[in-house]
């Protein structure tokens, strides 16, 4: 009965990137760490806003994994033009009774054996594939930071957004909040003339009402600024305290303000074709599949390589484990299919009808980028037009509304002139900041379609 024991040590070692070879990005992006993120102690402003954002955010802490392992994609690409360097160990114990002897008993073969061997392999050629592999490596490399930029830009133009909703939303606060006492006033007013026996019963209850009305309006105010709130918290990676209702620790310095500079409808268009990451990385994408086919037809051609080692082992005459005979070697091996039962074949019909399906989506995106810039054009547009339209619209309101009061204090006027008045003011500041927050987002949807980043004023 024969017994072998065998024991195989195999390692292979296969060369990394040096510090070099990584894109300078890298140095610009750390390695992602656990660290404890804490609330800002000053008011932010828009740009403290994003930077913190682009430092904290969970989006662009995913896209920046997502670019590490796009870089281990990258070194495993370009593997195939690096030589590959093999270690290799075994020993083998065999049992007496399953050796044969040589005929007169004069020599028995060893019942132990080892043998130990580096190898250094490099390929010389691979049917195109290590040309192929470095510009596959960079085209990986380079469609990787396009699709980091993108999740960038979405990530700026929500901060953006939400953060003109606080503002809106505490404007809408103060503007509740002075109508509420405006109401107050004349309720009071009403009030001290029906003691006077110069008004009825009749104008306190009107006075009333249209201040119970107002009320509802506030209240919607402080709801919409806590939501706005939670959301910018959210995006820019803060963790809300739970018991946090009224009081989330985030104060902001900005405040709503119109963007004087115009911007044209043929300008934007073509900065959006040139500068929008998302058809850049789509023109990378292109051209990964067209290397894809360049990978696939290289398995209709032969492959070579080089191989050289140096090899260690026991000796076959000699029961002494220590005899070894040691030497090196050099030699090259090539292989070809000659035929793969049309396995090739599938994937190069494969790979031509992606790189074809490629093709179709740069022209696919590059129209419904020129749509989202024609439409963000659009409202932006219709936002400065009403923006226009309520320039003066609230000093109007005020002085309507102080000649309604003085014309009802003069017995010329009625309480429902005030009142009227009173509710067009509101009205007019309303539309005014809500005109202000809508042209501005509008702006920063219409900068994102042209593939800018971010435009604020350093102040």
């Amino acid at each position: 009965m024969k017994r072998t024991i065998t024991l195989t040590l195999a390692l292979s070692l296969a060369p990394l990137l040096s510090a070099a070879e990584k894109p300078a990005a890298t140095n610009a992006q750390p390695a992602l760490t656990s660290t404890t993120v804490s609330w800002p102690t000053t008011p932010l402003s828009l740009r403290d806003a994003v930077d913190v954002a682009l430092r904290q955010n969970s989006a662009v802490l995913k896209s920046k994994a997502d670019l590490e392992v796009a870089y281990g994609v990258v070194m495993q690409t370009k593997a195939i033009q690096l030589p590959r360097v093999g270690f290799s160990i075994n020993h083998t114990l065999t049992d007496q009774d399953a050796i044969e002897q040589f005929p007169g008993g004069f020599f028995r073969s060893p019942d132990q054996a080892w043998n130990v061997r580096v190898q250094v392999t490099q390929s010389v050629y691979e049917g195109g594939r290590i040309d192929s592999a470095l510009r596959t490596a960079g085209y990986t490399r380079d469609q990787a930071a396009l699709q980091h930029q993108t999740v960038i830009a979405d990530t700026v133009l929500a901060v953006r957004t939400t953060y003109d909703d606080v503002l809106l939303a505490r404007q809408q606060i103060i503007v509740q909040e002075a109508s509420i006492e405006l109401l107050k006033k004349e309720l009071q007013d009403n009030e001290r003339r029906f003691a006077a026996g110069t008004v009825p019963r009749f104008n306190v209850l009107r006075a009333e009402v249209e201040l119970a009305n107002a009320r509802p309006k506030l209240i919607r105010a402080r709801n919409a600024l806590r939501i706005a709130q939670n959301n910018l918290a959210n995006l820019l990676g803060y963790d809300v305290p739970r018991t946090a209702v009224e009081d989330i620790p985030l104060q902001l310095a900005g405040k709503l303000e119109a963007d004087a500079s115009d911007i044209e409808l043929s300008v934007a268009l073509a900065k959006a074709l040139e500068q929008r990451s998302e058809l850049a990385a789509l023109r990378k994408a292109e051209r990964l599949r067209k290397e894809a086919i360049v990978n696939a037809e290289a398995g209709l051609k032969p492959s070579a390589q080089i191989v050289a080692g140096l090899n260690s082992h026991s000796s076959r005459f000699s029961q002494h484990l220590t005899r070894d005979i040691s030497g090196w070697d050099i030699g090259w091996q090539a292989s070809w299919n000659i035929f793969d039962g049309k396995l090739t074949k599938g994937k190069i019909a494969e790979a031509t009808a992606l790189h074809r399906k490629a093709q179709e989506d740069i022209d696919d995106v590059a129209r419904r980028i020129e749509l989202d810039v024609r439409t963000a054009y659009s409202n932006f547009l219709e936002a400065k037009e009403v923006l226009e339209s309520q320039k003066k619209v609230q000093e109007q309101a005020e002085e309507a509304l102080r000649l309604a009061i003085a014309r009802s204090e003069a017995g010329s006027g009625t309480q429902l002139d005030v009142l009227n008045a009173q509710t067009a003011l509101t009205e007019a500041r309303t539309t005014q900041i809500v005109a202000l927050h809508d042209f501005s987002v509008a702006r920063a949807k219409l900068e994102r379609a042209m593939g800018v980043t971010l435009k604020v004023e350093t102040k």
